[in-house]
């Protein structure tokens, strides 16, 4: 499944209407979240994560989206399930994203 870029207006509405939702949250400053980004689409087009929606959301121009998941440090991943948030992490590391995901969709 490919990366969605989603602003404030259409977060809530996303989560409503996907099961599973990883969310990174980035700025175009960010060295970490551009260094992780074609890890994550990648980790995205993996047959094996079918089930979750990737979604982008640029932490300074979404401060609702951001608020929700509680990011205090980026790049930030959150999960999301039936729109709650599950966990929500820093992390700049693909492993720590992949264990994310396993915690909770194993």
């Amino acid at each position: 499944m490919a990366l969605n870029v989603l602003t404030d207006e259409q977060f809530g509405q996303h989560l409503s209407t996907h099961e599973w939702v990883l969310v990174k949250y980035y700025a175009d400053w960010c060295g970490n979240c551009k260094l992780i980004a074609p890890k994550i689409r990648r980790m995205s087009e993996d047959e094996a994560h079918a089930s979750i929606s990737f979604v982008d959301v640029n932490a300074e121009e979404n401060p609702q989206a951001r608020q929700l998941a509680g990011v205090d440090n980026l790049p930030f991943f959150a999960l999301f399930h039936q729109g709650k948030l599950v966990e929500g992490m820093a992390a700049s590391k693909i492993e720590a994203v992949e264990a994310l995901v396993k915690r909770h969709l194993a």
